[in-house]
This record gives structure tokens, sequence and C-alpha cells, in this order.
């Protein structure tokens, strides 16, 4: 990387390791992790003690704290010259407060910076089926999509606080799938027999393996342009019911039943009928483009697959 792209670049070749600071370490961290290369030290923020002995085996120096009390924060002030932020919000309210204390003590003493966030798809709301580019205005329906435009909101502050020396890069993530993944694929949901829409009323769904995806979260670390957002979606656009019926005849299990929405509002948990009132198909020139990655599973057909 040109010395220009980074902010060890001035410094002599035997002090530029990159501090690379995961918070959130989970699935896609981990993930992440095989894809580091030599010169970047990992180091994950973690809130379980039990955790530290896996993360050490793949190389990663662990940090205990946790994003509900700021006051376990402290040491990572000044850490890291780049930040993978995959932490959830909490799993309720509006607000994203763990965000908040996150960026509170990364603006402390922070030095030339690049933060990558990775958020969700469903900050959009409901869009009706319509094409849905990164311009678009966000208009979440779901307190889980509130959550998320909080936490987009304590982001873009750090950047316009540290104007010039720290990037935000925002990456909006649909329904991550793979099969090793715990409620990844869709199998268990037939297994349960689980009820889809009809096609008259059906939604269409967005995704990403998480493979792919922790491959864009490694790539925007690096390329990410400052103060820009992308979707960070596959090429998959397929109406839910037919996604399921395809998945069905994959793994050879019956085909999921058809309801009206009327119906799914009786039956189907609230969580579960939030993803069925939302439709909308998203554009992913920016991840390609700009970060110039090469989908390995550019469909739910190959990725499940595997």
């Amino acid at each position: 990387m040109p010395s220009n792209q980074t902010p060890l670049g001035a410094l002599p070749s035997r002090f530029r390791k990159e501090r690379l600071l995961i918070v959130g370490c989970g699935d896609i961290g981990v993930r992440l992790a095989k894809l580091a290369r030599s010169n970047t030290r990992l180091i994950a923020l973690t809130s379980s003690p039990n955790r530290v002995q896996e993360l050490q085996k793949l190389g990663i120096t662990s940090i205990t704290g946790n994003l509900d009390h700021p006051s376990t924060l402290r040491r990572l002030s000044g850490l890291a010259t780049r930040v993978l932020h995959l932490a959830p919000p909490p799993p309720t309210g509006e607000l994203d407060p763990r965000t908040k204390h996150l960026v509170q003590v990364l603006k402390k003493r922070t030095p030339a910076l690049h933060c990558v966030y990775a958020s969700t798809s469903g900050v959009y709301g409901n869009c009706e089926g319509a094409w849905v580019s990164e311009t678009r205005s966000v208009n979440p329906t779901t307190d889980r999509a509130k959550r998320r435009v909080d936490a987009e909101s304590h982001i873009q502050l750090l950047g316009s606080t540290r104007l010039g020396t720290t990037r935000i890069t925002t990456l909006r993530v649909p329904g991550i799938y793979a099969s090793n993944r715990e409620q990844g694929p869709p199998e268990a949901r037939l297994k349960r027999g689980t009820a889809v829409l009809e096609s008259s009323s059906d939604v269409y769904t967005n995704h990403i393996h998480a493979d792919d995806l922790a491959r864009a979260c490694w790539l925007a670390l690096w390329r990410g342009a400052a103060q820009r957002t992308l979707n960070a979606s596959d090429d998959t656009h397929m109406l839910m019911g037919d996604y399921m019926d395809w998945a069905a005849d994959h793994y050879g299990l019956d085909r999921p039943p058809r309801i009206s929405l009327q119906a799914a509002q009786k039956e189907l948990p609230a969580l579960q009928l939030s993803f069925l009132q939302e439709s909308r198909r998203l554009v992913n020139h920016r991840l390609k483009k700009e970060l110039r990655l090469k989908l390995l599973y550019p469909s739910v057909k190959e990725g499940l697959k595997v």
C-alpha cells in the first residue's frame, strides 16, 4: 500500500505494523482474521474472558471490555490504526449506546484512523421491491433498524470530528448465510415447516455469504473511501418464497406452505413477520467497483452448494 494511504507510511518499515481492532469478533471477525496479512496485528475486544484462548489460537490479541460499560473501554483509546465495528446494538430500544460508548473512547486519543462499520440494509425500510442504491434516504420502520441508524450517526460523527484524519466506511449488510454458520442456511426453517408468503404479496430478499462479507470488510479497511456507504450484498434478487422453494429442492425437503399476508400477521412471530413486510433489491455497484471485490458466491445458489 502506498505511504499516502496509511497513517504509518512515513515511519521506517520496522514500525509500520498496522493495528486492527475488531469490535464484536464473532463469526465474521473470525473469518476475517484468516485473511489478515503478516504486517497486521489483530486485536479483539471481547466481553467474555472464556474466549481469550480461542482468539489467541487465531493470532488475535484479546482485550476484555464491555460496550455496555464505558469504564472498561479505556484501553481502546489510541490503540489501533484501523477499527472494524461488528458488534450488534442492544436487543431493545431505538438507540445504540454501545456504539456511542465506542466512539467516545476512540475520539479521546486516536491516531489517524480508518473505521469500518457493518450496519444493516434494514435502515432503508420497506422500498416495495424497488432497486436501492446507497443514495437512498434511510427510512427505518422497526426498532432493530432504528438502532442501526442511530449507530451510523455516531460513527459518522467520529469522522466529522476528526475530518482529514479519520475515514469512515459503512457497509449496509443484508441476510448473512453460510452452511457452517449458526442459523445461516434455511434448512432448519424448512424442517420446521415455516410458511412463506403467497406470490401476490411476496417480498424480495437480499443475501451475502459470510466469507464474502468477511472479504468485503477486509477490503473496506484498506480501500474504503472516507465517509462512504456501500451495500454489501451479492447479486441475488429473488422473492423470498422462490428462494425457500429453491432451497427446499436443494435439501430434498418439502417446499414451505404459502399463506397470505393477513394470515402471516396472525401466525408468525413479530421478528419473522418484520422480514416479510419489507421488500427491496440492493444495488452493489460500489462494492464491486470501489472495493474491487469479486464475489466468491454471486448468488445463494452457489453459496448453499458449498
